[in-house]
């Protein structure tokens, strides 16, 4: 087992290809069928209404805003059918942290998709589930039991940012701590759901400030087996305040570096994707010599990143073509990461 101080050599040593081989060799241990997935689904941001401001975001909006926004019912269904019409299997819905919805807000929604809809629900980061139980007046679990029963299937790995609290304080101060994030997925997965992690890095952390994400992940991961991947992706600067502060963005090099020591760390995670939308079609099919096993989703829709002004665009043949060129067979999956048998 990789441990901290061999983690941070590894971040630091200039063997990049002997990095990436060590890499690849778990992926082939956990994935020795040679298949490479990929989904498709939709990103959801129901709202950037946020009180949290967090300065690496170009995404938020304070509540009043002109520029701020809730989507209604009507069209939130009308992208479900588009999804659903398209091949989509699941929905990825996340927003900012709204200051007036409670729970009864959520649960009408989830239960009004659920009776309209066959797809699966991949909603709400820690951030956003946590706020919903401050303004309801209810305890972490009792949100989460309710989310569930209302129709919540799993919960993605947003807003762990890096899980270091020193890094937190600079560019979210508002944001839950790592605790509380992880408090969340360790709550969640005790009561059967699956989630996944994230790591966004090159935000000013140290290298050994990414080690400690790592080591947060992977003790959760030992003690409850709940996250399905890991999902590591670089700070995108613009249009952000943080990017007025931390100028120097993370080079291809440095990504693929961080993602093969995320996949040799975290070999009690089955999955780690590769993220076309921040790197490119390029640098995410080098990856997958990395240590990466899956290249996400096409996206038909996200708000997030786009914020940033970052357009990188893929369709379903573009993911399986970078897939197949790089010697991979190329399936689509779900969002807990199991093969559908349909290509």
């Amino acid at each position: 087992m990789l441990r901290p101080e061999g983690a941070l050599d590894l971040l630091a040593s200039p063997d990049l290809i002997g990095l990436g081989m060590a890499a690849d060799d778990v992926r082939r241990q956990l994935h020795p069928e040679g298949v490479v997935t990929y989904i498709i689904d939709r990103n959801i941001n129901y709202t950037n209404v946020c009180t949290d401001a967090c300065t690496f975001c170009a995404f938020w909006r304070p509540p009043g805003h002109a520029e701020s926004y809730l989507l209604d019912r009507e069209t939130l269904f009308e992208k479900i059918r588009e999804t659903l019409s398209l091949g989509g299997t699941g929905i990825l819905m996340q927003g900012g942290l709204h200051p007036d919805l409670k729970i009864e807000w959520y649960e009408d929604l989830l239960r009004e998709i659920k009776r309209r809809f066959r797809i699966h629900l991949h909603c709400f980061s820690s951030p956003e589930i946590l706020n919903i139980a401050q303004v309801s007046g209810l305890s972490l679990r009792d949100t989460l039991v309710r989310l569930r029963d209302a129709g919540l299937d799993s919960i993605p790995g947003g807003g762990a940012e890096i899980l270091d609290d020193e890094v937190r304080r600079k560019i979210s101060r508002l944001k839950c701590s790592s605790a509380e994030w992880l408090e969340v997925h360790r709550v969640a997965h005790r009561l059967g759901m699956r989630t996944t992690a994230t790591m966004m890095f090159g935000c000013g952390e140290t290298l050994a400030q990414r080690v400690n994400h790592l080591e947060a992940v992977r003790r959760l991961q030992e003690e409850t087996g709940g996250f399905t991947a890991f999902i590591p992706w670089t700070f995108q600067h613009h249009r952000t305040a943080l990017g007025r502060v931390v100028t120097e963005e993370v080079t291809a090099v440095d990504y693929l570096r961080t993602l093969a020591v995320s996949r040799l760390y975290l070999d009690s995670i089955e999955n780690v994707q590769a993220s076309w939308v921040t790197q490119g079609l390029k640098i995410c099919q080098v990856a997958l010599r990395f240590g990466a096993n899956d290249v996400g989703s096409i996206m038909i829709e996200e708000q997030v990143v786009r914020a940033t002004g970052v357009e990188n665009r893929a369709t379903e043949e573009d993911l399986r073509r970078i897939i197949r060129d790089a010697g991979f067979v190329p399936k689509q999956r779900d969002t807990l990461y199991r093969v559908l048998f349909l290509n």
